[in-house]
């Protein structure tokens, strides 16, 4: 079964091309107490300044970020703003040797000005540059070059002259020799209306005017907003003038409108955000949407991870990223919110992992498992799992129940609640499978799953392990890993405790029989 997170997992293994106008966001953030003598304007101590990539090179930043190959073409000019956004895209890992510089442009730049955290103004240095035909030839060399060997395009074209004619002609070529995902994003979509494009992006104004000036008529519109059947209708009539298997009509904070070719509809809502930051959002929500259907999702769950990815970005300030393990994770926690308990049974979700493992068995993968409460993730077990993962192929973790973990360590714990701690876990790199058990021991899970090896931590060494026997009974070896550092969950626990004077909790803690200092990486 496929995955949000096993979508995300695959971006790593994709490369993408972005094809756009770069430009090079600028933040001056200062504090402001008095009014200027010169005018009515406040005076702005300036306390930080912030050089980032912005416009399609943000969106190629964010495709980085993911961890995607990238290449990146456009065009710079040669000036400091140039310089300054080189310099911010190989801060993020972007490759800057297929931007072409053009002697007569200027790069593209917008600069903002904050004072105590509050927008006073943007300025913007951007024109619409006639290109060079120079430079445009070599763009157009670049494109014939590195499109073959591209997973996905992507089209970020805010109509500042990088996607010229030739330009797009060149790519519905391309496109036509070499299928792929290929994702628009245009201020002037119509232009690409014969690229057979995979998906195009407007939001619901771009779409609405488009609609309205290619076919002549106005389109209803309620007071209401965007109603679904409204966006329905102007779907349908954007495919009807674009060539697009699909389109994903953004309506900022009412999420997403879907439809395809078949005339299949779907609205995906948004992810409520307190204050947010809309700058960049949509680069992140394109580069998000475009990785998972590249990796096999269906339109419904790229634009779900699309959104995700968006609802990260919209929380952070500034033209900001995403990160992959901040989508992973993401993404994880919301696949096993959405495993319903009434649905799918504890017994039904084991054998489905038997079912699978067996699977990976026959095609002669190696199954290791390992077993703890992960009540708060730290260090040292990322540290222990990755040592577990390289013993074989495939790394199954158990996660004690919310029941045992009391049973073992009191009323007070855990801390997390067993269906986050399982989405955290699953969300680590190193972890194929997670299910839970109820048991103190492993015992029972282990004689269901029959790993090859299963792994236990240094302070292990010299006891007795309650589960060594069934190990052996169905052919598997206990492997007994070193452990790295003195880090546990009860002593940060108990730092958190001390920290906050609560000394009765701390007390109750020890009262447990946990040992000070003790890491809790086989059990915890």
């Amino acid at each position: 079964m496929t995955t949000a997170v096993s979508i995300v997992r695959n971006f790593r293994h994709l490369r993408a091309l972005v094809i756009g106008d770069a430009m090079l966001d600028t933040y001056f953030e200062g504090t402001a107490a008095r009014l200027c003598s010169e005018g009515p304007v406040p005076v702005v101590r300036k306390t930080s300044e912030r050089r980032l990539p912005g416009g399609a090179a943000n969106t190629a930043a964010n495709l980085r970020a993911l961890e995607a190959d990238v290449v990146f073409l456009g065009f710079t000019g040669r000036d400091t703003a140039g310089s300054l956004l080189r310099t911010a895209l190989r801060e993020q890992g972007v490759d800057d040797a297929f931007l072409v510089v053009d002697e007569r442009a200027s790069t593209l730049h917008k600069l903002r000005i904050l004072a105590d955290g509050q927008f006073v103004v943007r300025f913007d240095d951007e024109t619409y540059s006639e290109y060079t035909d120079e430079s445009k030839r070599r763009l157009l060399e670049l494109l014939e070059e590195v499109y073959p060997s591209c997973d996905l395009v992507i089209v970020s074209d805010y109509c500042y002259g990088v996607i010229f004619d030739e330009m797009i002609e060149r790519l519905c070529e391309l496109r036509a020799r070499h299928p792929g995902v290929l994702l628009v994003d245009s201020k002037d979509l119509y232009r690409f209306r014969n690229c057979g494009a995979t998906i195009v992006t407007p939001n619901h104004l771009e779409a609405r005017l488009l609609v309205e000036y290619q076919r002549g008529t106005k389109t209803p519109l309620a007071e209401s907003g965007n109603t679904r059947a409204e966006m329905e209708l102007v779907g349908r009539q954007l495919l009807s003038l674009i060539d697009a298997e699909s389109a994903a009509i953004t309506m900022a904070a009412d999420g997403v409108f879907l439809i395809d070719r078949q005339g299949n509809t779907r609205h995906v809502p948004a992810h409520p955000v307190q204050q947010a930051n809309v700058v960049g959002a949509g680069d992140s929500f394109a580069a998000a949407l475009a990785l998972s259907l590249a990796s096999g999702a269906s339109l419904d769950e790229a634009a779900r991870i699309g959104i995700d990815a968006a609802a990260i970005a919209v929380a952070k300030r500034w033209t900001s990223l995403v990160h992959y393990q901040e989508l992973l994770q993401r993404v994880s926690l919301r696949d096993h919110a959405e495993q319903d308990p009434e649905t799918l049974s504890h017994k039904q979700r084991l054998e489905r992992l038997k079912g699978a493992l067996e699977k990976e068995r026959a095609a002669g993968k190696t199954i290791v498992f390992t077993n703890g409460v992960f009540d708060i993730l730290h260090a040292g077990h990322v540290h222990f799992l990755r040592q577990a993962k390289a013993l074989g192929n495939i790394l199954v973790v158990g996660v004690n129940s919310d029941r045992s973990v009391q049973r073992m360590k009191g009323k007070h714990r855990p801390i997390n609640s067993e269906r986050d701690r399982m989405a955290l876990v699953a969300a680590l790199d190193p972890v194929d499978y997670v299910v839970r058990f109820d048991e103190e021991t492993p015992t029972e899970l282990i004689r269901a799953l029959r790993p090859h090896f299963h792994v236990k931590g240094g302070d292990y060494a010299n006891e007795e392990l309650p589960e060594a026997q069934t190990v052996e009974e169905v052919g598997g070896k206990v492997v007994i890993l070193p452990l790295v550092g003195s880090i546990s969950t009860s002593r940060v626990i108990d730092r958190i405790l001390a920290l906050a004077g609560d000394g009765d909790f701390v007390a109750q803690e020890s009262a447990t029989g946990q040992e000070p200092g003790r890491t809790e990486l086989p059990h915890d």
